[in-house]
C-alpha cells in the first residue's frame, strides 16, 4: 500500500480521490456532497458525521481516519462525537497507511489524499 499527493495505492489499484474502505476490505469513492455545505466555514470539505453514518450499521473494531498527506483534513465536532462511540486513530495518511498491512481486527477507514 502507497500513497502520495492527490493519490493511495490499496491492494495494487490506484485511486485518485479520498476513499472509505469499509469493514468487507470492499472500497469506494468518499462522496462529499453530504459535507459540501460546510466548505465555506472549513476552507476546505471536511468530514461530518452525515459521512460516518455507516460505521453505526458496519460496527467495525476500529475505525482509521486519514486526514490527508499533511494532516490538514478538518473534522466537524458531530463527527469526533460519532467517532467516539469507536476506538478511532486520526493521523496523516500516510501514517495510517502503516496500521493496514497488521490490522487484525475488522476496520473502517476513510482517507484523504490530499492536503
Amino acid at each position: 500500500m502507497k500513497t502520495g499527493y492527490g493519490w493511495i495505492e490499496i491492494d495494487a489499484v490506484r485511486y485518485d480521490h479520498d476513499i472509505i474502505v469499509h469493514r468487507d476490505r470492499s472500497v469506494e469513492k468518499r462522496s462529499k456532497k453530504k459535507s459540501r455545505k460546510y466548505r465555506d466555514f472549513f476552507n476546505h470539505t471536511p468530514l461530518t458525521d452525515s459521512e460516518l453514518a455507516f460505521l453505526d450499521k458496519e460496527k467495525p473494531d476500529i475505525v482509521y481516519i486519514g486526514t490527508g498527506q499533511f494532516g490538514d483534513l478538518p473534522i466537524t465536532s458531530e463527527a469526533l462525537l460519532v467517532l467516539a462511540k469507536f476506538k478511532s486513530i486520526i493521523r496523516p495518511t500516510p501514517e495510517i497507511m502503516n496500521f493496514f498491512s497488521s490490522e487484525y481486527r475488522s476496520f473502517a477507514a476513510i482517507l484523504h489524499v490530499k492536503c
